[in-house]
């Protein structure tokens, strides 16, 4: 079904280059997929009620900044489809505990939010998670084909 909604042919063609990098440029709201030096693919994304600046503590709105690590993925999120970054690492955890403050988690790359997909064409204008990275339900398919756990993602803004 994925496949249909996709577009075999091109997933698969594109799927042939190993993205080995995430790069998100939160003042672009722009995420590009590379393998070596070549462009994979690029996408538009949203992030959290106030992207600018690293993230410090839970509920901050922020999106980390830094280079972090695809994780894992989880197909039974709220939001539709996901991969986990690995914030916070010792650095982040350690600012926060300098601070007296939780350092938050669970940030993710992800789609919609369940039942919600629909509305993408206008929540893919603004910011709206709590600090994740937000695709559409189509483009978090074909990222989830695209990449693997264990791909780095470098976050700046």
């Amino acid at each position: 079904m994925r496949c249909l909604m996709l577009g075999c042919m091109l997933l698969s063609s594109v799927a042939m280059a190993q993205v080995d990098l995430v790069t998100v440029k939160k003042s672009e709201r722009k995420m590009v997929l590379l393998a070596g030096d070549q462009i994979v693919k690029t996408y538009h994304v949203s992030f959290g009620g106030d992207p600018k600046g690293h993230k410090e503590q839970e509920g901050d709105q922020k999106t980390p900044e830094g280079l972090y690590i695809l994780d894992y993925k989880k197909e039974d999120s709220i939001a539709y489809r996901s991969m986990h970054i690995s914030y916070p690492n010792e650095q982040d955890i350690a600012n926060a505990e300098a601070k007296g403050v939780a350092p938050g988690g669970f940030i993710m790359v992800h789609g919609q939010m369940n039942g919600w997909g629909w509305l993408s064409p206008i929540n893919q204008r603004f910011n709206w998670t709590d600090g994740c990275i937000a695709l559409t339900n189509a483009e978090m398919d074909e990222f989830m084909a695209l990449v693997a756990e264990g791909t780095r993602i470098h976050i700046t803004y």
